[in-house]
């Protein structure tokens, strides 16, 4: 075997052994780990708010079920759906809603002017009265999309009671949902519509507001440190669209490129076939450059704001690429260095074998250093001593 066909039997390995590693990755960045946070029953609602320093006074049994929801923007996610709350007679006389009141505050809502507050039904129950509201809001959370196209979002319904002058604490309505457990997806809509995006997970958990006031009233201590009742419904982006939209134009540019690459030569008869000059490489890398800054600058526009996005990067992975085929091709064709031996060896052998396994090796490391940058932000497992 000579050592041209030795030479690119490598390269072939390596560039299907790094995609299948880069596979591999993507997998494990698709996938999402459930939060330990979670409260799948009342007996994990018991424990945790039987650690609280102050107790509450009331307890209560609050419901969700959204009807819709659409992001507005990088920030906003607009919601609507029931909220339905529980009192029971000679326990929550105090903090009963009227009829025209609502007995819970959404904190994130940033648009109440064109938000709805409607009570859509107020049923006697056996112990007293159960009330439901309809609600049409704009929610303003932050989300991390430095993942993206592989980013999984925690949407959440934040609530606080409407009274600030009780110790309150809303805890789930388990009772109203067929399953509540780890792996259930329940509070939501079977027939919403999601769009780009794929239901995931959805759970209750709490977590302490840490205010630094008393909100006025006093040496109230549960309220400087209250458990906030969050309802919480995991998505992933569908990966494909994403994939079709932004990493199949980058696919190609990378095969025009190797394609440019494969016509630098110094043999006459390839010389005349392909055309080759340097400034037709350079020209090549010209155009490809452009068409991948038009594409990066439509893609930094959606995520205004953002950090570095894991799409992102391969970007400026390209930008790279198309530097180092233009000097590779004016090295090669320069007389100037003629000691660069792995240029020069065999018709610029090396790095038109070394293109596609280099390309991968960085795809590779890119998603390796994204996958740790995920476990390191996941919230370590709850201690089987606290549950």
């Amino acid at each position: 075997m000579s050592v041209e066909k030795k030479v690119w039997l490598i390269s072939g390995l390596l560039t299907f052994g790094l995609a299948g590693l880069l596979l591999k990755l993507w997998i494990e960045l698709n996938h999402f780990e459930g939060d330990p946070t979670q409260l799948p029953d009342q007996a994990a609602v018991d424990s945790y708010l039987g650690k609280l320093d102050v107790a509450p006074d009331y307890y209560v049994r609050t419901g969700i079920f959204l009807k819709s929801f659409s992001f507005l923007g990088a920030s906003d996610v607009q919601v609507t759906g029931y909220i339905w709350q529980h009192y029971e007679t000679g326990v929550h006389d105090k903090i009963t809603p009227a009829e025209g009141e609502v007995g819970f505050l959404l904190p994130e809502a940033v648009d109440t002017a064109n938000g709805l507050f409607a009570e859509a039904y107020r049923l006697p129950q056996s112990d007293g009265v159960l009330i439901g509201w309809y609600f049409e809001q704009t929610l303003r959370q932050s989300f991390d999309y430095t993942s993206y196209p592989f980013d999984h979002k925690t949407v959440w319904v934040r609530f606080w009671p409407s009274s600030f002058e009780d110790a309150v604490a809303l805890v789930p309505d388990f009772e109203s949902y067929p399953a509540t457990g780890p792996d259930d997806i329940f509070g939501i809509d079977n027939q919403i519509v999601m769009g780009t995006w794929e239901r995931e997970n959805t759970y209750f958990d709490y977590k302490l507001s840490n205010l630094d006031t008393t909100l006025g009233i006093g040496q109230n201590a549960y309220q400087t440190n209250a458990p906030e009742l969050h309802y919480n419904f995991v998505i992933k982006r569908n990966f494909s669209n994403a994939f079709i939209v932004h990493m199949v134009p980058l696919i190609v540019v990378m095969m025009l490129l190797f394609g440019a690459v494969m016509t630098v030569t110094r043999r006459e008869g390839l010389i005349e076939r392909h055309d080759f000059s340097t400034s037709s490489v350079i020209g090549t890398c010209s155009v490809l450059f452009f068409v991948i800054l038009l594409a990066h600058v439509q893609l930094r526009e959606g995520f205004a704001g953002s950090p570095v996005i894991y799409m992102e990067s391969f970007f400026f992975l390209m930008y790279f690429m198309l530097l180092v085929v233009s000097v590779n091709t004016y090295l090669f064709a320069s007389e100037a260095v003629p000691s660069l031996r792995f240029i020069h060896y065999r018709d610029n052998l090396f790095p038109k074998a070394s293109f596609w396994p280099f390309v991968l090796l960085c795809m590779v490391a890119i998603t390796a250093y994204n996958l740790s940058l995920k476990v390191s932000h996941e919230p370590p497992p709850i201690s089987t001593e606290d549950s």
